[in-house]
């Protein structure tokens, strides 16, 4: 499988994932991601799990993505895994049912992480603020700033692997200047990462005033062109297939 380096990053590519229409994707991403908080735990999960399985597989995304996605959430998820399980009032101890309640909410965020992930790894961010305007067209008759939302999930979605790879860089620089990241407690660690932080800020905020005077320049409006034409066949199929798999699991 193809390793992607920063999740959530685009990874040029051949596979069936890739060569779909990014409006087909971007409907089979709502319909996987109601899929995974619909269906009923564990048959409907196991479902939905295999529809997963199934998507890295044709797009070609190592599971090792999935797990680095999940990495910036895991403290949380872990939290509400032991909040649910423990049980503090009446007979102390550990409540199975909060136990697998709460884990059944862990896989379906994994899930929808996954989904999510796979989308961006083959669709290039260009690609999907045409999909959202095309698919958000209609409200424009209500006054619905289309072109302006669309730009907007555009640059926010370019801004996370951007993100990502400015915290590596910024914590590679300190470590060599002898900050020492991961040492001391917990405490120590906060104060430490203010190092990281700081710089960061600075560094997106910096970004964001280069791009806005970049887009000033070149007169922008939140006027789009349509540059995309009718659904193939293969985006039909994947739809069709998309719906039925998704029912399929919310029935179970």
């Amino acid at each position: 499988m193809r390793r992607v380096l920063t999740p959530g990053a685009y990874a040029p590519g051949a596979t069936v994932v890739h060569r779909l229409d990014p409006r087909a994707k971007l409907v089979c991403l709502l319909a996987s991601s109601v899929a995974a908080f619909a269906a009923p735990a564990p048959w409907g999960l196991a479902v939905v799990a295999l529809g997963l399985v199934a998507t890295l597989v044709a797009s070609r995304t190592s599971p090792a993505t999935v797990l680095r996605g999940l990495r910036p959430a895991a403290l949380i998820l872990a939290l509400s895994v032991v909040s649910n399980a423990v049980v503090l009032v009446g007979q102390p101890g550990v409540s199975v049912e909060g136990l697998a309640r709460s884990a059944a909410v862990v896989c379906r965020i994994a899930l929808v992480v996954g989904f999510a992930l796979a989308f961006s790894s083959t669709t290039p961010p260009p690609a999907m603020a045409d999909g959202l305007a095309a698919l958000m067209a209609p409200l424009r008759r209500v006054g619905v700033p289309v072109g302006a939302i669309a730009m907007s999930a555009s640059i926010a979605l370019r801004f996370i692997p951007l993100t990502v790879e400015e915290v590596d860089r910024i914590r590679c620089a300190q470590r060599a200047r002898g900050a020492r990241l991961d040492e001391g407690g917990m405490l120590r660690r906060v104060r430490s990462w203010g190092q990281v932080l700081v710089p960061l800020f600075v560094g997106l905020f910096r970004r964001a005033d280069e791009l806005a005077s970049a887009m000033c320049d070149r007169c922008y409006t939140d006027e789009q062109t349509a540059l995309l034409g009718p659904l193939a066949r293969l985006d039909w199929v994947a739809l069709v297939a998309c719906a039925a798999w998704a029912v399929a699991a919310v029935a179970l």
